[in-house]
């Protein structure tokens, strides 16, 4: 099998071939916001910890660091909020470092492998499936692997998450109709069950993840995430950070 899914950065170790592809996916909010963010010029570089060792790496970079959500205020608006970050006014960092423990490190690991990374959500998952049959990939000499980023339970072990599950799914039941590659059977029932959904902007509203943006104050990023192929953009990690594929 050729094409596959996984979850987490485990998975994304182990399934990232060297000269394949490996694409991200992190709906509420990673990949939402680094689609939104390279959609308006900024290069992404995606970090794994919140801590004094981002502010360093953004300084080496030359580039602004993203606050947390409830941090972000007028005068830095550069958030993991895909709203905030579309709301900014002009002029926009050429270089933000987006901190994420879940996204971030996903791309990070898959990365190492010497993988191809590209950033997907429900905003752009036709723009994405068609570069990847483009150039190639889910075939036995470009393997391709999409690597939903779920969530963290309190002990930081991995929390499936729909959203992911879905996006992910968007992905591959799009190329599934471009490339008919071999599927394993995990990504054969992610690109199924999307394909089964009849409402899928209702679930990303109703899921655990959009409840607990909602209860915390920032619908305004589940809605940003739920416009559907609403982008072309299809960043991709090139020395460190996300830009638009040319």
């Amino acid at each position: 099998m050729t094409v596959s899914f996984g979850w987490g950065p485990v998975e994304a170790r182990h399934l990232a071939p060297a000269g394949g592809c490996v694409v991200v996916v992190d709906v509420l909010s990673f990949t939402t916001s680094v689609g939104v963010a390279v959609e308006g010029g900024t290069a992404v570089y995606p970090y794994r910890w919140r801590d004094a060792s981002a502010l360093a790496y953004a300084e080496r970079k030359d580039a602004v660091l993203a606050v947390g959500r409830s941090e972000a205020t007028a005068a830095h608006p550069w958030s993991l909020s895909p709203a905030a970050l579309r709301a900014a006014p002009a002029p926009w960092p050429d270089r933000l470092v987006l901190p994420s423990p879940n996204g971030s490190t996903i791309a990070v690991e898959a990365a190492s492998g010497q993988a191809t990374v590209v950033a997907a959500s429900l905003r752009n998952p036709t723009a994405v499936a068609r570069r990847l049959a483009e150039r190639g990939y889910g075939t036995a000499e470009r393997p391709l692997a999409v690597v939903a980023a779920g969530e963290r339970w309190p002990d930081g072990s991995l929390r499936p998450a729909l959203e992911d599950l879905l996006g992910a799914g968007a992905v591959l039941a799009a190329l599934r109709g471009l490339a008919p590659h071999p599927f394993t059977p995990e990504a054969t029932a992610a690109a199924t069950l999307w394909e089964a959904t009849e409402d899928p902007v209702a679930a990303l509203h109703g899921c655990d993840s959009g409840r607990e943006l909602y209860e915390y104050g920032y619908p305004q990023d589940v809605e940003v995430a739920a416009e559907i192929d609403a982008s072309t953009a299809v960043p991709v990690l090139v020395d460190g950070a996300f830009q638009e594929a040319p």
